[in-house]
């Protein structure tokens, strides 16, 4: 009786250590799996900012989209111990590689009459987001400032600054969750399976397999500039450079390159007028034909070049002054805005969105272009397998007028620079999965991460 007794307890004894094992070894597999499946989104992100980082310094101005397209083509990896997987969704539809915040309006550029363009974006909105950008403590007709925050006990006041992020968006006065994130409750940009399953769990969500971003599918607080051009060199500040200086930057006669100088110089110069004026025009508004009988342009001409004489007027001795300058070609205009500038950069600000991957619902609904517009803008892009190269390329699309692409101009570039990964890594190990949000700014070498996020 004692050894059978003896028998039964060492096998319960056995039992209980092999159940207390099992246990252990599924909780170290799940460990493992955790780990790997971490390290395989860290590997997609890594991935995605060394090819930026080799773009960034092996840039190419005539390929808009070899970034693009290069970070699309490995936005899928497996490695040894699992695979990580990029994706995002843009206009509704689901896209491969990072989400380029350059691709959708920047929140502290818009104005107010472009707020309210917005679905859902309320007079009283829109005047506590203008309060809580602009420096000063005066509250608008409808808007909020520091006092209306402190009587409501809130921890924190505007920042009277821009903002630093979509999600601050959310602490403005009569702004709600629900306008901004929509069905993407943790703003990774994904479809997850609790923002696809109707009113099963949170949030609740519409079962399209499509995904409703709310304000985050158009708007950004993330995009910034940068004083790379195209070409990788920084752009030529016209307020500091010579006339040799756009001419060897920019193919244009010194003539050309004087009279830009001199607009660049007067009140309210805008480069992007050169859509709307010629050069003659407006080197005549500003003054520049005197200005060229200076310097290069006065050597132009005493060398014997001659051009349309600026309205016959002569000086006083008789001679006939010097000649206006000739019009630039769309191309050299499209170069102009692409490598010149009028101020100096001196820190990053709010950036202006990409024409090449621009959303088409951005254009119609904050921007209240015509949709056969955008639809045409669209497919003119989509056509070229190097993307649109410079804004003048759009000049000549059906229902595209130079004082619409001027206007265009103040909020649309050819290049991007801040992206945001999510890298859903997943372990070789069934039941191991991570993600990760990371929002890198390419512009600077190495490339700086903005933020860092595990959903």
């Amino acid at each position: 009786m004692i050894v059978i007794w003896a028998v039964a307890i060492a096998a319960a004894i056995t039992a209980g250590l092999q159940i207390s094992c099992f246990r252990q070894a599924v909780l170290g597999n799940d460990a493992v799996a955790r780990v790997q499946a971490r390290w395989a989104a860290r590997a997609g992100v890594e991935t995605m900012i060394s090819i930026m980082e080799y773009h960034t310094e092996n840039p190419d101005p005539d390929d808009a989209l070899g970034m693009i397209l290069d970070l699309e083509d490995n936005s899928y990896g497996e490695l040894e111990t699992g695979t990580y997987d990029i994706r995002h969704f843009l206009d509704g539809i689901e896209m491969a590689g990072p989400l380029d915040e350059h691709s959708k309006a920047n929140i502290n550029l818009l104005s107010s009459t472009e707020m309210m363009n917005i679905k859902s974006m309320t007079p009283d909105i829109v005047g506590s987001i203008m309060d809580w950008r602009d420096a000063n403590e005066d509250a608008s007709m409808l808007g909020a400032e520091k006092s209306y925050y402190q009587n409501r006990g809130k921890s924190y006041v505007p920042r009277n600054a821009d903002l630093r992020s979509f999600a601050e968006l959310e602490l403005i006065a009569g702004v709600w969750p629900d306008e901004t994130r929509g069905e993407d409750w943790n703003l990774n940009f994904r479809l997850d399976p609790n923002e696809d399953d109707g009113d099963l769990t949170w949030p609740p969500d519409k079962p399209d397999g499509l995904l409703d971003g709310g304000w985050s599918s158009l708007l950004t607080a993330s995009s910034l500039t940068s004083p790379r051009a195209p070409s990788g060199m920084d752009r030529l500040v016209l307020s500091t450079a010579s006339a040799q200086d756009i001419t060897d930057r920019v193919a244009m006669t010194e003539p050309q390159a004087s009279a830009l100088l001199a607009y660049s110089k007067t009140p309210n110069a805008r480069l992007e007028q050169l859509l709307v004026l010629p050069l003659s025009t407006l080197s005549q508004a500003s003054g520049s034909t005197g200005a060229g009988a200076t310097g290069a342009g006065a050597a132009g001409a005493s060398s014997g070049r001659t051009g349309r004489s600026s309205g016959g007027r002569t000086s006083s001795g008789g001679s006939v002054s010097q000649a206006s300058p000739t019009n630039l070609s769309s191309d050299t205009v499209g170069k102009v805005l692409n490598e010149c500038t009028l101020k100096p950069f001196t820190r990053p600000a709010a950036g202006k969105m990409n024409i090449n991957t621009v959303s088409g619902t951005v254009l119609k609904e904050v921007f209240d272009m015509n949709p056969k517009l955008v639809d045409s803008l669209i497919s003119r892009r989509d056509a070229r397998v190097t993307g649109l190269t410079s804004l003048a390329s759009v000049l000549d699309i059906p229902g595209m007028t130079p004082q619409i692409l001027s206007g265009l101009a103040k909020n649309l570039d050819v290049q991007s620079f801040v992206f945001t990964i999510t890298s859903r890594g997943r372990s070789a190990i069934v039941g191991g999965e991570c993600e990760m949000v990371v929002t890198v700014d390419r512009s600077t070498l190495p490339a700086t991460i903005l933020s860092y996020r595990e959903p």
